[in-house]
């Protein structure tokens, strides 16, 4: 059967499965707001009862959240959750968790070193590599203009 790339292009419009996009946005806010909050009860707890400041709250919320997305990573909760939440829990620093220990889970069986360390950052390295560089462009930007 011979095709022309439009042709192509609306077979795959009438064969793909149509998605509820009012109901995935819904499961995206709920559950990336959900996170979010999480976040704030996790700040004001270790703010206003464990009596850190601001910074070591926040720096604590932030290695509280990453820890409990790579758990739940591991246990194969996130995935599920992710399944049904979508975007919801990319956005938050937990789906960055999750896109460091998915990957190292996923190739554990080729051993420490060629499995797991190696294909640690295939996801999340170059969000790495980008973001360093893009702060070390603004940071000279920013050294020149002042």
């Amino acid at each position: 059967m011979k095709m022309t790339n439009a042709e192509y292009n609306e077979y795959i419009k009438d064969m793909a499965p149509r998605s509820p996009l009012a109901a995935d946005l819904a499961k995206a806010f709920l559950v990336g707001g959900l996170i979010c909050c999480l976040g704030e009860g996790l700040s004001m707890l270790y703010g206003d009862w464990a009596g850190l400041g601001e910074k070591d709250a926040a720096t604590a919320v932030s290695m509280t959240l990453v820890f409990l997305s790579a758990l739940l990573t591991g246990l194969g909760v996130y995935d599920r959750l992710a399944r049904f939440a979508g975007a919801g829990t990319l956005v938050p620093i937990t789906g960055f968790a999750n896109a460091v220990v998915s990957p190292a889970l996923e190739f554990k069986t080729e051993g420490f070193i060629l499995g797991t360390a190696v294909k640690m950052f295939t996801i999340a390295g170059p969000v790495i590599t980008f973001g360093l560089s893009a702060s070390v462009v603004y940071g000279l930007i920013l050294c020149l203009l002042t």
